[in-house]
C-alpha cells in the first residue's frame, strides 16, 4: 500500500469514528503529521502535531517527567507513553500516536542501536496505551519512513478495536 493510500485509509477511519488525531513525534521530526496532512480534507480529523526533539520540549510541551528521561531515557516505553498522554491532554484530539527513537546514522548505543524506535498509541476514554518496540533497518530516511508507516498502521489497529 502506498503512503497516500494508507493515509487515506487512516483519515477515513478517523472520520468514521468521528475523532481527531494528534501526533507527538521525536525521531520522525513531523513526518507522521506531514503524511496525515498531505491529503485534502484532513482538517476534519487532524488536530495538531508536537515535534518534541529535545528533552526540554518533551517535558515542556507534553509533560514528560524529568525522572522518566533521567531513569529510562527518551527512547523508552515510559517516555512515549507520557508523550501520548501529553498529546491527548494538550489537544482536542481523541487519538494520539507518539514516537521516539534513533534514526541515525549516529547516536546508537549497544543497548539502543540505530533503528531502535518506541511507538505508543493512546485513545481518550481507553485506559490501555498500546506501546511497541521496533528495530528498523536502513538509513535515516528509511527508519523515519518505517516509523511513520508503522505509526499509521497502528492507528488503524486501535480504531479497528473500537466500536
Amino acid at each position: 500500500m502506498t503512503m497516500e493510500a494508507l493515509v487515506a485509509k487512516v483519515g477515513e477511519a478517523l472520520k468514521n469514528h468521528n475523532v481527531m488525531i494528534v501526533t507527538a513525534e521525536s525521531c520522525t521530526g513531523g513526518m507522521i503529521a506531514e503524511a496525515l496532512t498531505s491529503i485534502a480534507g484532513s482538517t476534519a480529523w487532524f488536530d495538531r502535531a508536537y515535534i518534541t526533539y529535545s528533552y526540554e520540549s518533551k517535558r515542556e510541551m507534553l509533560g514528560v517527567k524529568e525522572t522518566t528521561i533521567q531513569k529510562k531515557g527518551a527512547i523508552s516505553q515510559e517516555c512515549v507513553e507520557e508523550m501520548a498522554i501529553g498529546g491527548l491532554q494538550n489537544s482536542h484530539a481523541k487519538v494520539c500516536v507518539a514516537c521516539s527513537g534513533i534514526a541515525g546514522p549516529g547516536g546508537g548505543t549497544p543497548d539502543k542501536p540505530v533503528g531502535t524506535v518506541w511507538i505508543s498509541w493512546a485513545m481518550q476514554g481507553h485506559e490501555e496505551i498500546v506501546s511497541k518496540l521496533y528495530h528498523f533497518e536502513g538509513d535515516r530516511e528509511a527508519i523515519r519512513r518505517q516509523t511513520t508507516e508503522t505509526s499509521l498502521h497502528g492507528v488503524l489497529d486501535i480504531l479497528g478495536g473500537c466500536v
